[in-house]
């Protein structure tokens, strides 16, 4: 299994070289070695029966190679984002590990093993915020944005117009080709579903932020100053999700899941 996982990912790396997505300070190599020591630290860390300090140490050195990976090496893709998030969350590390799951899923979205993990390290959070009806609806509505990865949406998008181009050419060949009108429609619906699931995405990606607090506890104000009063009687804890409204320099105004909006220190946060 071993060798699987470092042939498939040595291909991959090729990949990211010959696209230009990965950077030149670490040679393929020296980043597959990088992945393979990462991976035997955090399985031998699952072979410690028990939450103890040595399982800690092994999940840790694994963390230091994915991120290594990932930072020197340029690499970045849904299994070493995944993998980075077990980590941190099997040495407790809730905010970090929800903020690799999310980064993960942003790459591959279709993927159940991030979402359930990443449903997991939710709950353990100390704080739940309840999600507004209104966007509960919008996801069960459109559940191929945001369940379907990219690349399902173009495939599926690819079939849908392949049997539409089809479908036409046959019917203008044969003259009582069945159910033109309705596959057609049918096909050029799902098309521009998709199309419009990926432009919203793309342009979502690009003009909003989100992240996750990474600190164990963070005091959320009413304006970019340790001055201002409190929002809330309790600290926001580690694991806190929220999008980006307003960045300054030490400070960034956020609206969390619940519609709430508030201030928190710039470095008590990290970005997805």
């Amino acid at each position: 299994m071993k060798t699987i996982y470092s042939t498939v990912f040595g291909v991959y790396l090729l990949f990211c070289v010959l696209c230009g997505d990965a950077i030149a300070k670490m040679a393929t190599d020296e980043i597959r070695l990088a992945y393979i020591q990462a991976n035997e630290a955090f399985s031998t860390a699952n072979k410690i029966s028990d939450d103890s300090d040595p399982a800690h140490a092994f999940y840790r050195q694994a963390i230091v190679g994915y991120e290594k990976i990932i930072q020197t090496g340029g690499v970045h893709n849904a299994r070493l984002y995944y993998n980075l998030a077990n980590s941190y969350l099997l040495t407790d590390d809730l905010g970090r590990a929800i903020l690799n799951y999310r980064r993960a899923q942003r790459l591959d979205s279709s993927n159940p093993d991030i979402h359930k993990n990443l449903s997991f390290a939710r709950s353990k959070r100390i704080d739940q915020f309840t999600v507004p009806t209104q966007e509960k609806i919008l996801e069960r509505l459109f559940f191929w944005h945001y369940d379907f990865s990219i690349k399902i949406r173009f495939l599926i998008g690819g079939i849908c117009l392949s049997i539409l181009c089809i479908w036409l050419i046959l019917g203008a060949w044969i003259v009582k080709w069945p159910a033109t009108i309705p596959v057609c429609s049918i096909m050029m619906l799902l098309l521009i579903g998709m199309i419009a699931s990926v432009a919203i995405e793309q342009h979502t990606w690009s003009t909003h932020h989100s992240g996750v607090i990474v600190a164990e506890a963070v005091i959320a104000r009413q304006g970019d100053s340790d001055n201002y009063p409190e929002s809330f009687s309790e600290p926001l804890h580690t694991g806190v999700e929220f999008e980006v409204i307003e960045q300054r320099p030490d400070w960034l105004y956020i609206k969390l899941s619940s519609d709430q909006d508030t201030w928190i220190p710039a470095c008590s946060v990290e970005l997805i």
